[in-house]
């Protein structure tokens, strides 16, 4: 199991729109100069976030956006914009343990709940962080290096 770089990836779009908003047009090149990667793959991030509400990209040249403040902007908002899940679950099951198998007969009913569990706590974990906590601690590493 691993969550997909398009999470954190989209955690640095926020950090840049909030670290350089105010002097720079947020576009997908001067994000991906950032991030070192594709500008598609920031187009391809941004309009997941755009579908998911969290921002506004306006064409062209126009720069991104955050649709609300970025203190109401948590972790989890962003890993269910850009991390889809297959039927909402975090975690993929092999599709056919041998029923003859007496651990493979069991394995579901023993695994799933847990597992359930798990997601749970993660994704509980994820809403008590903000896009404001990344800015913030980027702020407090510039100041330290300036």
């Amino acid at each position: 199991m691993q969550i997909s770089s398009r999470f954190t990836i989209a955690i640095h779009v926020f950090a840049c729109m909030e670290i350089f908003g105010e002097d720079y047009k947020i576009t997908s090149d001067f994000l991906a100069s950032s991030i070192n990667v594709n500008p598609v793959i920031i187009r391809k991030i941004l309009s997941q976030l755009r579908n998911a509400g969290l921002i506004e990209v306006a064409r062209g040249t126009g720069g991104t956006t955050t649709t609300r403040s970025i203190d109401q902007i948590t972790f989890y908002d962003v890993y269910l914009a850009v991390d889809l899940l297959e039927k909402g679950e975090l975690f993929h099951f092999h599709e056919n343990p041998n029923p003859n198998c007496p651990v493979g007969n069991n394995i579901h009913a023993v695994m799933d709940g847990k597992l359930a569990c798990i997601q749970k706590a993660m994704e509980e974990e994820m809403k008590k962080y903000t896009i404001a906590d990344v800015a913030d601690d980027i702020k407090q590493c510039l100041a330290v290096t300036e």
